[in-house]
């Protein structure tokens, strides 16, 4: 089957409303994390032409670039963990398939199933976490940046966010699956933080963007 992120947007959005349960809201919140991504390099690719741009200190310039470059691999690897997230599912979807009638197959039925769910756990968990990370870099493309394109900015910060809370989401209702409490507990501590970071840059840049246009 071809990789979820080589579709056209229409094929994609066709698939996801169909009774098919996968792809579902963890590929969608990669995906909105990798088109957040995509808005902040529009942004650094719209700057660094610029006369203003070029009459910065070469260090500061040198930073720009460099994180438009760093937020390239943040992009591919999003774009990697909208089919990962799927293929996560599809895995405990088979593992709950597995037969459990003899005490050896409930055995390996539990131990792939408990296996599956750490996977469903650990994409959507590093998805936020390349998020927030993507999110962090915004400061330093809207302080120099190309103001003429500062509401994309904030589209990308709300973009980002949105994956960093639909990616938690998708960590905490993968939770009941998982054996080991105090492993429950860190990824549910990890996801609270993450969300909270979330909402604090989108809070702080999206009011940065409205006093922008304001003035």
């Amino acid at each position: 089957m071809n990789r979820l992120i080589d579709r056209s947007i229409v094929d994609f959005i066709a698939e996801l409303d169909s009774s098919s349960p996968a792809p579902g809201g963890g590929s969608v919140s990669a995906l909105s994390s990798a088109l957040g991504v995509a808005l902040v390099r529009m942004v650094g690719h719209l700057s660094v032409s610029k006369k203003r741009f070029m009459k910065l200190d070469q260090a500061i310039q040198d930073e720009f670039k460099r994180t438009i470059f760093e937020l390239e691999n943040k992009r591919k690897r999003l774009e990697e963990l909208v089919d990962l997230d799927t293929k996560a599912f599809d895995r405990i979807m088979a593992a709950i398939k597995l037969p459990k009638e003899t005490d050896r197959e409930q055995r390996v039925r539990n131990k792939e199933l408990e296996e599956a769910t750490i996977e469903a756990i650990n994409v959507p968990l590093e998805v936020a976490q390349v998020s927030i990370r993507a999110l962090q870099s915004i400061e330093r493309i809207m302080r120099h940046g190309n103001k003429q394109a500062i509401s994309d900015l904030g589209v990308a910060a709300l973009m980002l966010s949105s994956g960093v809370e639909g990616a938690c989401l998708n960590v905490l209702i993968n939770l009941p699956g998982l054996s080991d409490e105090a492993l429950k507990q860190t990824y549910r501590q990890e996801a609270k933080k993450m969300i909270e970071r979330a909402h604090t840059h989108r809070d702080t840049y999206t009011q940065h963007v409205i006093n922008m246009i304001r003035t």
